[in-house]
């Protein structure tokens, strides 16, 4: 039986019907919401009389993704030039590795849109698996370093030109900082101990905003195809072996620098409290996980990585922590726009509070993570 679903207007029956517009087999029976993402809306559709048991149905946001089409583009281009990718990798014959695809409308489309402009797709499900909030031990740690550096080899030889930006000023910290700036002049409200404490972190740190950018202005850094998005809860594990499978949302996958996705898999796999915690002054950098995260990171990307690579990889990390602090700030005092997902008012003030509390955490642990990063590279040597 179908449960019923709260998605504003939007009934089960909306469901079935733009389901039913995807080219798939087999009868629904059942669609729930899926996952905790914070911009698109996502259902797990499940069918019977089918071989395919579930396919995902997403509505994208189209406020934040103004242009859906080039996302749909994209993954086209990714999928194909993966696909075939992995028809010559010489990994164990065990070892498994998935690629989500996109499901077709009955018409052949790679999307579909309602009369109100509502744009939605289907993609395949990835049986078997699951993904998690945080990581807990080194074995999980060092597979979701392996899923990202599958990925990045995956399409370490697929020139970023044939991609589009998807997301205007994506990982561009610079912007961001602006963004802040702009959003603070405009704040209205009464100044609590949490918004000085986040404005003066903010402002004691505005010099390292375009260290990545600097790198790849510089040459230092190369613009490649990244992810946009490897946090913890976007790679797949195996639900037998525990091995990862896959690495999914593939919306902000763009030209850019690997660096946004390296720094993102760790800010996100490195805090065993996870970034929903309420618990914001107790979180902490734990370098056991990144060294287990970089060690198989490095398995798979040692054979395009650069001198300048490793030399910037604290920098990344530190970065993406503060980054994403600064972006959920910003939300929080324009009146939580972007990160519209929230459960209290102040939900996106205490996940920035979060992920500030990580980024000194990182600061005060420079000196083991740079040892870590030295000790990959003289192994490799």
């Amino acid at each position: 039986m179908i449960k019923e679903i709260d998605l504003k207007s939007k009934t089960i029956d909306n469901l079935v019907a733009i389901a039913n517009q995807f080219n798939v087999r087999g009868q629904i029976t059942d669609i729930q919401a899926f996952g905790n993402g914070n911009i698109n809306d996502t259902f797990l559709v499940t069918l019977k009389n089918s071989t395919q048991k579930h396919f995902i149905l997403q509505r994208i946001n189209t406020h934040v993704f103004r242009q859906p089409e080039l996302v749909m583009q994209n993954m086209r281009v990714f999928t194909d030039h993966a696909t075939q990718r992995l028809q010559d990798w010489t990994l164990d014959r065990d070892c498994r590795w998935e690629i989500p695809s996109v499901i077709l409308t009955q018409d052949h489309r790679e999307y579909w849109m309602t009369p109100e402009g509502a744009f939605w797709r289907a993609i395949s499900f990835v049986e078997a698996a699951r993904s998690f909030d945080i990581v807990t031990d080194t074995d999980r740690a060092r597979e979701a370093g392996c899923a990202l550096g599958k990925f990045h080899s995956l399409v370490s030889d697929l020139p970023p030109e044939k991609l589009a930006v998807t997301l205007e000023g994506f990982h561009i910290t610079p912007r961001y900082l602006q963004q802040y700036d702009a959003a603070l002049a405009q704040h209205d409200k009464s100044k609590s101990p949490e918004i000085g404490f986040c404005s003066q972190f903010i402002h004691a740190r505005r010099t390292l905003v375009s260290v990545l950018e600097d790198a790849k202005t510089s040459g230092e850094l190369p613009l490649r195809l990244m992810h946009g998005d490897p946090k913890i809860n976007n790679v797949l594990f195996d639900n037998n072996t525990g091995r990862a499978v896959s690495v999914i949302d593939l919306d902000t996958l763009m030209p850019g620098l690997i660096h946004y996705d390296i720094g993102d898999c760790l800010r996100s796999s490195c805090n065993s409290l996870g970034e929903e915690t309420q618990k914001w002054q107790e979180v902490g950098f734990e370098t056991e996980l990144a060294q287990a995260i970089l060690e198989g990171y490095v398995l798979h990307a040692k054979s395009f990585l650069t001198e300048n690579d490793y030399k910037y990889i604290y920098d990344s990390i530190r970065l993406l922590a503060f980054e994403l602090g600064l972006r959920f700030f910003t939300d929080y005092l324009s009146g939580n726009v972007h990160f519209s997902k929230i459960r209290y008012e102040e939900h996106n003030l205490v996940r920035a509070l979060v992920q500030f509390q990580l980024t000194q955490s990182i600061e005060a642990k420079k000196p083991a993570i740079c040892a870590i990063v030295r000790d990959l590279r003289c192994n490799l040597k």
